[in-house]
């Protein structure tokens, strides 16, 4: 894919070198015109225009090409490239380069056509073929950047995908890891207060069972990518379901009052002004719960976790030397 957009790249960046070179070419042209309008025309006649890279510049040569021809009195023997000219002038609403292409095509028409030379006419037909096969190249060239482009799309897009899904996988190995966590918390990792571990895990243990046993399930079994993205579909279910179930939370906060001696009162009383979030945390960390746990019930990322325990801590140790060290005894 590297190789290709520098391909790319590079072909651009000629194709810029090269459309400079003519652009210099045709102002050297120009400020011949007016003194010297033989070399003018025999400059622009030695151009291959069919190696030209820019409709600009093509329309430009076509105008000068006419004017010359005019300027030294060489029969024309049809309009085909002042009609490039006039074209794109008009096309951009370029107004007095479409006049002066007009008045050139005006006089060209008006030429007998019995004037004409042959060895002019055929110098000037050779300038059409090579005009035209400028345009059969603009097209291939417009068809193969076509193509490259979608090629190109197409594969960001996949990349993207492959990325998303890769990343997806880490999210769901994350949870279903932190859910795995949380489980065998509340099987034994909490041996600060006995009497508020069980009460919690009875309040949670039916619920976390499940989870436990998808979370198995996820790593264990062999299954596809759909059935392993279901399984994580169903810890995920479960455990919103814990975080927006009012009433496991209030067995929390009555279970940590009544064994530890009515915290959950003594911060209420003494920080009225805290937030539903920071107070959920304070629940949780009273719980007992890891940093982790707290971060998967609280739906925000553990960093997060960490500034509001900071922050807590900060504004507990403002308080009275009494209140603050019973506080402080959560973390």
């Amino acid at each position: 894919m590297r190789k290709l957009l520098c391909l790319f790249l590079c072909v651009v960046l000629a194709g810029c070198a090269f459309s400079g070179r003519e652009t210099r070419m045709l102002d050297e042209v120009q400020r011949l015109m007016p003194s010297r309008p033989q070399a003018a025309f025999e400059r622009l006649n030695g151009m291959d225009i069919s190696q030209f890279r820019d409709s600009a510049d093509m329309a430009r040569w076509a105008l000068l090409y006419t004017e010359a021809m005019m300027a030294n009195r060489i029969p024309v023997s049809s309009d085909t490239l002042i009609n490039v000219a006039i074209d794109y002038y008009a096309g951009r609403g370029r107004r007095r380069e479409a006049d002066k292409a007009r008045q050139l095509r005006r006089r060209i028409l008006a030429v007998p056509a019995g004037s004409q030379d042959a060895l002019w006419q055929a110098r000037y037909c050779q300038k059409v073929r090579e005009y035209a096969l400028y345009k059969e190249r603009c097209r291939k060239e417009a068809w193969m950047g076509g193509f490259l482009f979608l090629f190109l799309t197409a594969g960001t897009v996949i990349l993207w995908q492959m990325q998303r899904l890769r990343s997806r996988r880490m999210e769901n190995d994350a949870l279903l890891s932190e859910a795995s966590g949380l489980q065998r918390l509340l099987s034994g990792q909490c041996e600060r207060n006995e009497t508020l571990r069980t009460l919690v895990q009875g309040q949670l243990q039916e619920r976390f069972t499940v989870i436990g046993r998808l979370c198995d399930t996820y790593y264990e079994a062999q299954g596809t990518r759909a059935e392993r993205k279901a399984i994580a579909e169903q810890v995920k279910a479960e455990i919103d379901a814990l975080q927006h179930d009012p009433s496991v939370f209030a067995e929390m906060e009555k279970a940590v009052n009544d064994c530890r001696n009515g915290l959950l009162d003594v911060l209420r009383r003494e920080l009225p002004a805290l937030k539903t979030a920071d107070y959920q945390l304070m629940v949780y960390l009273a719980c007992g719960f890891s940093n982790r746990s707290i971060s998967l019930l609280l739906g925000e990322t553990i960093e997060v976790v960490y500034k509001r325990k900071s922050r807590l801590k900060a504004r507990i140790r403002a308080l009275a030397p009494a209140q603050s060290s019973v506080l402080e005894a959560i973390f």
